[in-house]
């Protein structure tokens, strides 16, 4: 199961992912970030907290998102990521394309 929640925080937007991006809701995160950036276009915070689990599909959804902001000078900054997500990121050297918040 999966759902993101926008809230625009003024200076940047917020997205909250809730529940599991994998090959299943990976498509759909996509979809619904790049919708609430095209209607907001501001520097987006991804807020990582009731994020269970990522694959590597859903890393790749980490990425086309920020590919997209970039095209227009945004940036994407992640926090709150579940240890294990963590890890991930370091391993695949995400960490260094992110900018990484605090940690869950």
């Amino acid at each position: 199961m999966f759902t993101l929640k926008i809230k625009d925080d003024g200076e940047r937007l917020r997205l909250i992912p809730c529940g599991e991006m994998d090959m299943y809701y990976t498509a759909q995160f996509k979809e619904e970030a790049v919708a609430a950036y095209d209607a907001h276009k501001k520097n987006i915070l991804v807020d990582a907290a009731d994020l269970a689990y990522v694959d590597s599909t859903g890393l790749g959804g980490f990425i086309y998102l920020l590919n997209y902001v970039k095209e227009n000078g945004h940036e994407v900054h992640i926090e709150h990521l579940d240890p294990n997500v963590k890890k991930l990121f370091t391993i695949t050297k995400l960490d260094k394309l992110f900018h990484i918040e605090g940690e869950a």
